[in-house]
Formats: structure tokens, sequence, C-alpha cells
């Protein structure tokens, strides 16, 4: 018999080899994101600290739920930095939680850098 590989368990172990790298601090905090199936989530989280700064998410009434996945991921990443401006946070260090850089993922990053998040 075949077995399928578990493919959120092999992501779960990229995640914990990316996290061994990386770190927030208050000045420049760790930008996590987060894909489920229905919605996408991202976090501005202080590891120093322990402590989430701002978050945004395809959950919030801001994000509208007729449009595209793709197009709620971007406007999850605008939010996110919008948030980050208003506690002028400026650079974040990306964080992509084992997921492939493509699609939401990629959607994301790229409207919270056009939204001024430099990372």
């Amino acid at each position: 018999m075949i077995s399928k590989p578990d493919k959120n368990k092999l992501r779960l172990k990229r995640h914990k080899r990316i996290r061994g790298k990386i770190s927030g601090t208050a000045e420049r905090p760790r930008l996590s994101v987060f894909r489920s199936n229905k919605n996408i989530y991202a976090q501005l989280i202080d590891d120093v600290e322990g402590v989430t700064l701002a978050s945004a998410s395809t959950v919030t009434k801001s994000v509208s739920q007729e449009t595209t996945k793709a197009d709620q991921a971007k406007a999850v990443g605008k939010a996110i930095a919008e948030a980050a401006k208003a506690k002028k946070i400026t650079t974040v260090v990306f964080d992509r939680s084992g997921y492939l850089y493509h699609g939401r993922i990629q959607a994301l990053a790229e409207a919270a850098r056009e939204n001024g998040l430099v990372f």
C-alpha cells in the first residue's frame, strides 16, 4: 500500500526550520502568515516580548468575502500594512510559515510592500 505524505506535517517541519533562523523584535517584528482553506491571517509579532502587535485577517468585516481568495489576501496585506503604519512600524521580517511563496502568500506580501512595509 502506498502512503501519501502528510502535507501539513511537512509544512510544519519547514516552518520549524524557518523559525529557527528568524525572529521578530519590537523595532522589526515578524510578519507571520497563516493560510487555511477559507481564510488568511497575518500578524505582526514581537518574539522578544512574546506579544502580537497588530493583526489582520479575512474574518474581519473590512475584507469583502465576495471577491476571490487572492483579492482577499491583497486586502489583508493592505490592512496589516496600515496597522503597522499606525504603530509606526516600517520594516518587518516576513515569515511565510512553511508555505510556498506563491499564490495567496505572494499576493499578501506584495500588497504589504506596496502599502509601505519593507522586507
